[in-house]
């Protein structure tokens, strides 16, 4: 559905966040729309969680999930379907609709309309957008870590507040808009998927039988494979690995441990990403020798242990100090047996990846094998040299296919900043 351009004129607001609306708007602080609920005493209720991504919802809907420790939930806030929950992530999010009855967090703040007049889609579009976040921001200073903004700070927003029939034209538009971009997306990720497949398969056929096609062969000695090169070692993970450290216990690098500045705490989306630039958690330096044996080393690799399990990054000379977290797994490589380059194709090989997952829990469950059985893991070596050659062959071969994934890569974050800049122009009543 397009929206009609009407011409319309606009009105400076005097607003940073929305400079200006169509001149007929009127806007009206959030306290005049919204009203606080802050009800307690429902332990029965189910948990919910506030994610950037889905909203509010159940807990176990969550992908990545851990043991709730015994809380008194007497404490804990009822959300009703259709509410709106301040979470302490939305300075980075914007705030999220729930989705589900339920219970959460007493540090969040929780509200909903007044009256039925309004579109609540449209609203969700408004704390979602760009804009708005960044005037959420204004509200960030002075907040210390494990709060978030009040609900008295949001109470004094001014919101813009379209006609009803405005309203519901500009949800129809970009959910008309939504769908065409989430098929292209999928579609550019299936894509993706596809080059990925073809990309893991040379990787896996160099590293498991090499490159040579004349080479003669023997029978492996492990259960995935039939056979490999006849002058290649089968060694065990801890035999050419000289160090494994798995990150602290939990309570002892808690978030309210956190500084604004200080050495650097390495979590999973440095492996996800491969970027050790990216993150914000630091300790000062007496947690920092507390914790000196969860320091990273140039050379070392960094392994997530949670969530998206198995991705791994390599530490470069110019890194910055600090520590891994709970979630993070330090490998230290005895460089005289595997190259660096040799080590981070072997890691990401179906191989290696499709023996370090365990499952016994249930498909719902992935985690880590245990470190017995990780240290044990037996893989085919060949030597240095032709380590080297191994790796100048994938790198060759799956060049044309890294530019195509980088491209389609590339595309879907365009169409998703034009979305992102859709949504909020479109609440702004800018219509094309």
């Amino acid at each position: 559905m397009e929206m009609i351009n009407r011409n319309i004129k606009y009105k400076k607001t005097g607003f940073d966040w929305m400079p200006k609306v169509p001149e007929h708007w009127i806007f009206k602080r959030a306290k005049a729309l919204f009203q606080e609920r802050s009800s307690k005493g429902f332990p029965n209720e189910p948990l919910l969680a506030a994610s950037q991504k889905q909203g509010v919802v159940l807990k176990e809907m969550l992908e990545q999930r851990s043991m709730e420790a015994i809380q008194n939930f007497e404490s804990f806030k009822l959300v009703e379907k259709d509410d709106f929950v301040i979470s302490l992530r939305s300075f980075e999010g914007g705030i999220e609709l729930a989705y589900f009855r339920g219970i959460i967090s007493p540090v969040y703040s929780i509200f909903y309309f007044r009256d039925d007049t309004y579109n609540r889609d449209y609203f969700k579009y408004v704390f979602k957008s760009r804009m708005f976040i960044q005037e959420l921001n204004v509200y960030k200073k002075g907040i210390r870590d494990g709060q978030s903004i009040s609900y008295s700070e949001f109470a004094n927003i001014y919101l813009p507040v379209p006609p009803k029939n405005e309203q519901d034209e500009i949800v129809l538009y970009i959910k008309a808009q939504e769908e065409k971009i989430n098929l292209f997306i999928q579609k550019k990720q299936r894509f993706i998927e596809l080059l990925k497949e073809q990309r893991q398969n040379v990787i896996m056929q160099a590293v498991i039988k090499g490159i040579d096609n004349n080479v003669k062969l023997k029978p492996s000695k492990n259960e995935l494979l039939d056979y490999v090169p006849l002058h290649w070692k089968e060694m065990r993970l801890k035999n050419f690995i000289n160090e494994f450290i798995r990150g602290p216990f939990g309570s002892a690098l808690k978030v309210e441990f956190f500084t604004e500045e200080g050495f650097k705490v390495y979590e999973q989306k440095n492996a996800i990403k491969k970027n050790l630039e990216i993150g914000h958690a630091f300790i000062d330096v007496y947690k920092l020798e507390e914790l000196k044996r969860f320091k990273i080393k140039a050379r070392d690799f960094l392994m997530s242990c949670s969530g998206s399990i198995g991705k791994i990054v390599f530490v470069s000379k110019d890194f910055k100090e600090g520590i891994i977290n709970q979630a993070m797994l330090i490998m230290r490589p005895d460089y005289s047996q595997i190259t660096e380059d040799y080590f981070e194709l072997l890691f990401e090989s179906d191989f290696i990846q499709s023996k370090i997952i365990d499952n016994s829990l249930g498909s719902a469950m992935l985690n880590l094998v245990g470190m017995n059985i990780f240290r044990s893991i037996k893989c085919p070596l060949p030597p240095i040299e032709e380590q080297k050659q191994i790796v100048s062959h994938i790198k060759s071969e799956t060049a044309t296919i890294d530019t195509a994934i980088a491209k389609a890569e590339r595309e879907i974050e365009l169409i998703k900043e034009y979305k992102e800049a859709m949504v909020s122009e479109a609440v702004m009543g800018k219509r094309k």
